[in-house]
């Protein structure tokens, strides 16, 4: 294993009601005012009764809010931007975001906002950088992108329609309320959708540069993975299955809170490709990834064959062919998408619903490696004509 930090300082509280909890939690760390923050116009939560609950929570313990929606999928940081006026002029202290990663990381922008004098497409695009978020925790309803634990934030600036992230240690939630009850409701898409992202999330940790000894974060990598795929498959035929929806909230936690990538380099090339697609085509994300991996895999796949041929072995069952390591190297491949298409999740561009030109090819790879110094990944480092190759592949 090659040196590195650990930090996952935010408090799970896992199970059935517990979104009932919120205001104690927010009350215990000194939060006087909330900002409910949740998606469009918050009917499903009100159908389902979370947010009421919730509400009720935050009277309970003695706090007030002010309830704000909107947000979307890959998030835009005009809405961002809408929160961090309100909350200074409601005098908030604390945020609440209700939702998937795109509410949490909505909020993260306003956290930001909140705490800062400087203009959030600044920090967006790397010309400045902050350790201050104002105190947030959150209540997830669907398993996806791991935001409750993670230090990531995504947004997209509607200006050119660039989705872009800033990674701090100081945006993880000081707590995240999971009920996997909460994500029975969701649509079959939406589901796959998330856990493919959860998948691509080890995934993309997974496929390392790293030459030193990773077995064991390997094994633990492989383990999540392996529980993922089943309970993936259980939860779009049975939606109201608990357990599975419970592995695949907590999975969705652990895939990206930094755990399966201890110990060595991450990749994130696919992820810095399906950015560009988000803000272009403003597809969902999970779905957007499984349309390029493949492509992704099989332009890099040369670089270290064998990693993929451990991957499908240990992952997808891949019988393993002694006599070729590329071939079980190919037949890993294959059996991802297999299984995105057992799950209803698309596995190119053409199955994803968008046909690109070639000049909006051209623009998405320009924009890829805009703000990589002319490069993207670590598996196998990729300039502006490789994505190009690359998205050209997943048509």
């Amino acid at each position: 294993m090659i040196q590195f930090e650990f930090y996952s300082p935010t408090k799970v509280i896992f199970g059935k009601d517990t979104e009932k909890n919120a205001g104690k939690e927010i009350k215990a760390r000194g939060g006087k005012r909330v900002l409910v923050h949740f998606g469009g116009d918050g009917s499903r939560l009100r159908k389902s009764g979370v947010l009421d609950r919730i509400h009720q929570g935050l009277e309970d313990a003695g706090l007030s809010y002010v309830d704000f929606g909107g947000v979307v999928p890959n998030p835009r940081l005009g809405l961002v931007k809408e929160g961090i006026r309100l909350c200074r002029e409601e005098g908030v202290d604390f945020l609440l975001p209700v939702g998937g990663g795109s509410a949490i990381d909505s909020a993260k922008g306003i956290g930001y906002g909140m705490v800062n004098d400087f203009e959030l497409e600044d920090l967006l695009l790397g010309k400045v950088s902050t350790d201050r978020i104002a105190p947030m925790g959150c209540v997830s309803t669907i398993a996806a992108t791991g935001s409750e634990t993670s230090n990531s934030m995504v947004l997209t600036i509607e200006d050119g329609m660039l989705k872009r992230s800033y990674n701090h240690d100081c945006a993880r939630p000081k707590f995240a309320i999971l009920n996997p009850e909460l994500t029975y409701t969701l649509p079959v898409y939406q589901t796959a959708s998330g856990a493919s992202d959860i998948m691509m999330h080890t995934m993309e940790r997974y496929f390392t540069p790293s030459k030193t000894d990773t077995d064991l974060i390997d094994r633990m990598a492989e383990g999540l993975l392996v529980s993922v795929r089943e309970a993936t498959l259980t939860a779009v035929r049975e939606p109201d299955n608990y357990d599975a929806r419970a592995t695949l909230m907590w999975a969705g936690s652990l895939s990206h809170n930094g755990l399966t990538g201890t110990g060595r380099v991450s990749d994130f090339a696919s992820h810095k490709i399906e950015h560009e697609l988000g803000g272009m085509f403003d597809v969902a994300h999970g779905a957007g990834l499984c349309a390029v991996w493949g492509s992704w895999a099989r332009y890099v796949l040369k670089t270290n064959p064998s990693r993929f041929a451990q991957f499908g072995v240990r992952v997808f069952d891949v019988p393993e062919n002694f006599s070729s390591t590329e071939a079980t190297a190919y037949k890993a491949i294959e059996a991802w998408e297999n299984w995105c298409r057992r799950i209803g999740m698309p596995t190119s561009l053409s199955e994803l619903g968008i046909t690109p030109t070639d000049a909006q090819i051209e623009e998405m790879a320009e924009k890829c490696v805009s703000t990589g110094g002319g490069h993207v990944g670590f598996f196998q480092p990729l300039d502006k004509d490789d994505i190009v190759k690359i998205l050209e592949m997943a048509r």
